[in-house]
């Protein structure tokens, strides 16, 4: 089984500023629908497989805290998407994944949001605030992840 988290920065930015960040040796290829993607197996080093593609008119949707739908549209963004095995998650893979959205968000002035398997709100960044969502389920102080606070 298989877990996957995607972040998502709002606004047109290019592939390779994301992957200069979040996979540095990022190669090239195409998506299923032939779209371009720039991605890294990095199951050694960090526990996961990266991939990073551009998307025009986006429409995101999870559950947020309390149950609650958060939606978000934003007109142009860039996907960086971590699938891990469910085996190596919680020792390598996500604490890796997380030092890497850290060091994103710190690079990078946009809006962004942080989803699980496609349905589940981890994380929001609008206007520069930080907000960790279902933080109880899934945070950990020693992650270390600078400036983020829990959804109130």
């Amino acid at each position: 089984m298989s877990v996957d988290y995607r972040l998502t920065l709002a606004g047109d930015l290019t592939l390779e500023e994301v992957a200069a960040l979040a996979a540095p040796g990022a190669t090239e290829g195409r998506s299923p629908a032939g779209n371009r993607v720039l991605s890294a197996s990095l199951n050694k080093e960090s526990g996961y497989v990266v991939s990073i593609v551009a998307t025009v008119d986006g429409y995101y949707e999870a559950e947020s805290d309390g149950g609650e739908m958060w939606q978000w549209e934003p007109a142009r963004s860039v996907d960086i998407t971590f699938h891990m095995d469910k085996e190596v998650l919680a020792e390598k893979g996500r604490p890796h994944m997380l030092r890497t959205v850290d060091q994103v968000l710190r690079s990078r002035p946009e809006d962004a949001a942080l989803i699980l398997n496609g349905g589940w709100l981890m994380l929001t960044r609008v206007n520069g605030q930080v907000l960790l969502h279902n933080a109880a389920e899934w945070h950990d102080p020693n992650y270390d992840i600078d400036g983020m606070r829990t959804a109130e």
